[in-house]
């Protein structure tokens, strides 16, 4: 028991130790030094006498057992020495003076070597002991003060936060597997990050640099096409893993029972893009489908629209540019029914555009209220419906674009089991407002076509989710997970996802992910995937010191397993996350804090050998230009056309033998010609607003 009287006899102890020791020392050097006593007249017959008994016991035989002896004593007595803790104490400054003592202590004995007098010999012998003696109990006494509890040693909590994680590598027909090494009790240990389950959905985030494309992005183009995927690739700086996925499918194409075809969306290098109409009226079955190209072209072309869906003035242009889209739809069954005629379609003044919308009934309900303000002279009112549509549309009126948005070399039905495609779409982060609107339409009708069932399984990957527009895109990864559809986000941080989707669809976004993968990244996003990573018991220590002794704690408590400050302070390359995985095939650890292993001789050597992407076709900028004037004048006699069927029509009404006509007929020429914009206007103004090209 700690009383304090146990305390005072282990004190004593310790002293008479120590004397004893002191004795030994003493008696030793009496007796190895006794010439010189005797020359000192320090002898006496009596003290002779006692020492000489001790002497009989064989301790002191020699110059060596007695001070080992006193050594061992000191030492007994040095174990249960207790010092006031002191932090300045470190370990190096005991141990020096331990070293220095002993070797002092031991070295003293070749004094005698010494061609000198018997009490200079004593003296030295005895003054050089002394001092080994006591530097050895000085870095002894010390050894008692210095604080034993290293709590500094991991400043970081580094080691306490480090759990156990997948070391098994667990794949199967749809898999993601990426090597890594992570740090288990300061020990490093190879592990394996399984995405067993691809179509639960995968978000990739992280800042710039640290590593999405290269260490994340780049396997999950080479094994799905490896496994037989089909693929729609968003890349963001076209060609960096554009360039990639056409390598590996010369690669893997052997492992398809049909080869796909590779196809190329960019509107930089027009030698090196196809053509493809995103309005394909092949797949646009109801007037549905074109609402939701309306809206998705009409948000792309303006974000902050996101936010305010539902709003008059929002609702309005995308109501508007429904109607058209949906008109050409239906006009000659969809033989201009692409994005570069809707634009045009457009750009045609309100009495001639309401007149020949009017005579498609589907739409009426939409431009209903276009043409009642048209008529009623509320031009402020029109403008504020209709502007917003034309302007954003306009950025779009670009010869280059209007080539590949018109022509139809493949369809977008990526994942068609008898026409499996490989596409990808590439954007320019200089051209970004401009080209992210269009992609998106393609995005739209793409997912559109591809989420269905008894298709080929297909991965879709998008490279900087945030800079495009895709509504509904939680709803995708709910349900293409039964069509064997996985998609994979990528994005700089959640914030910008809030910035571009609003908070609502982005927090639905976020949290219906099934897989996460994310490196460096801050602020509320480094908190949410602390939480999302939940707690782990951790080992806790604390010290208390007083001014006789010091006190240990250890415990453990629940605690952040990666807490928000090390998320932020990511390297490139290693990565946090949770998986996702399968009834039939469990994974007990899915959570992980890696780095992952890339063999980054070999993917050097591997880019090196990379074909680039071939050219499609050689064009140059005539067949631009010519396409350009062909679109505008296919407007032109569409519009031209149908103001003729209903000035015929007018002359029918008026022709003098109409009285025979059936009064049904008769009705509804009148009513449809009432709805028409007046003939004097009609003649005064052009039928488009452009003027540039001429027809």
């Amino acid at each position: 028991m700690n009383t304090g009287e146990d305390t005072q006899g282990l004190r004593k102890i310790i002293d008479l130790t120590r004397l004893i020791s002191l004795l030994v020392l003493s008696i030793h050097f009496y007796l190895a030094c006794y010439q010189a006593f005797k020359d000192w007249h320090w002898t006496a017959v009596f003290t002779d006498r006692i020492i000489g008994n001790i002497a009989k016991t064989g301790l002191f035989n020699n110059l060596l057992k007695p001070k080992l002896a006193a050594l061992l004593l000191l030492g007994i007595s040095l174990l249960g020495a207790k010092g006031k803790k002191d932090e300045l104490i470190k370990r190096n400054s005991i141990v020096a003076y331990l070293l220095c003592g002993l070797l002092i202590y031991f070295l003293s004995m070749l004094v005698f070597y010494l061609p000198a007098g018997n009490s200079m010999v004593a003296i030295l012998y005895m003054g050089i002991t002394g001092t080994g003696y006591l530097l050895i109990l000085t870095g002894g006494t010390w050894l008692s003060r210095l604080i034993k509890a290293n709590l500094t040693k991991d400043i970081f909590n580094t080691d306490a936060e480090t759990f156990p994680q997948e070391e098994r590598l667990l794949e199967n027909e749809y898999s993601i597997n990426l090597p890594a090494v992570y740090n288990l009790k300061g020990k490093l240990r190879k592990s394996w990050i399984n995405f067993i389950n691809p179509f639960r959905g995968l978000l990739v985030s992280g800042t710039p640099g640290a590593g999405k494309s290269y260490f994340v992005i780049r396997h999950i183009i080479d094994q799905h096409i490896k496994k037989g995927f089909t693929m729609f690739l968003y890349d963001f700086k076209f060609d960096d893993l554009s360039k990639i996925a056409y390598n590996k499918l010369l690669r893997y194409r052997g492992n398809y029972p049909i080869k796909p075809s590779f196809y190329i969306i960019n509107f930089d290098d027009l030698n090196r893009t196809h053509r493809c109409n995103p309005l394909d009226p092949a797949g646009m079955v109801d007037i549905t489908d074109a609402t939701e190209a309306s809206r998705t072209i009409m948000m792309g072309l303006n974000r902050d629209w996101i936010k305010k869906q539902g709003d008059f003035f929002v609702e309005s242009p995308i109501n508007f540019l429904t109607a058209v889209i949906w008109y050409l739809r239906k006009y000659e069954d969809g033989k201009y029914c692409t994005l570069p005629h809707v634009i045009e379609l457009m750009q045609v003044h309100y009495d001639h555009l309401f007149a020949v919308l009017e005579m498609q009934d589907e739409i009426r309900v939409l431009i209903n209220p276009f043409i009642s303000a048209f008529q009623n002279n509320a031009q402020a009112q029109l403008e504020g419906q209709i502007a917003s549509a034309k302007i954003g549309l306009a950025r779009l009126s670009s010869p280059s674009l209007y080539y590949v948005l018109s022509g139809n070399d493949f369809t977008l039905d990526v994942n068609n089991p008898m026409e499996p495609k490989i596409v990808c779409v590439g954007n320019n982060p200089q051209k970004l407002q401009t080209y992210g609107a269009v992609l998106s339409l393609y995005i739209s009708r793409m997912i559109k076509l591809v989420n269905r069932k008894g298709q080929q399984k297909s991965s879709l990957i998008f490279d900087e989710f945030p800079t495009i527009y895709f509504n509904n895109m939680d709803s995708v990864i709910a349900t293409a997970r039964s069509n064997k559809v996985a998609t994979t986000l990528a994005v700089q941080d959640f914030s910008q996802l809030k910035k571009d989707y609003g908070a609502e669809q982005s927090d639905v976004i976020t949290g219906i992910v099934g897989n996460i993968i994310s490196g460096q990244v801050t602020g509320d996003t480094a908190k949410k995937l602390q939480e999302s990573f939940g707690k782990i018991m951790q080992d806790r220590t604390s010290l208390s010191i007083n001014s006789s002794d010091t006190s240990t704690s250890k415990s453990t408590q629940l605690d952040y397993a990666v807490p928000a400050a090390k998320i932020a302070a990511l390297s490139s390359g290693e990565f946090v996350g949770i998986v996702a995985d399968n009834p039939e095939q469990k994974i007990s650890l899915k959570m992980f804090h890696s780095e992952i292993q890339n063999d980054h001789a070999a993917i050097a050597k591997e880019e090196a050998a990379y074909q680039p992407i071939p050219v499609i076709a050689i064009v140059t900028d005539e067949d631009v230009l010519e396409n350009y004037r062909k679109i505008k004048s296919d407007v032109q006699q569409l519009v031209t056309g149908e103001l003729a069927k209903l000035d015929a029509n007018r002359k029918v009404l008026n022709n003098t033998h109409s009285e025979n006509m059936p009064s049904d007929n008769k009705r509804s020429i009148k009513k449809r010609l009432s709805r028409t914009a007046s003939d004097k206007v009609r003649k005064k103004q052009p039928l488009t607003n452009d003027k540039a090209v001429s027809m």
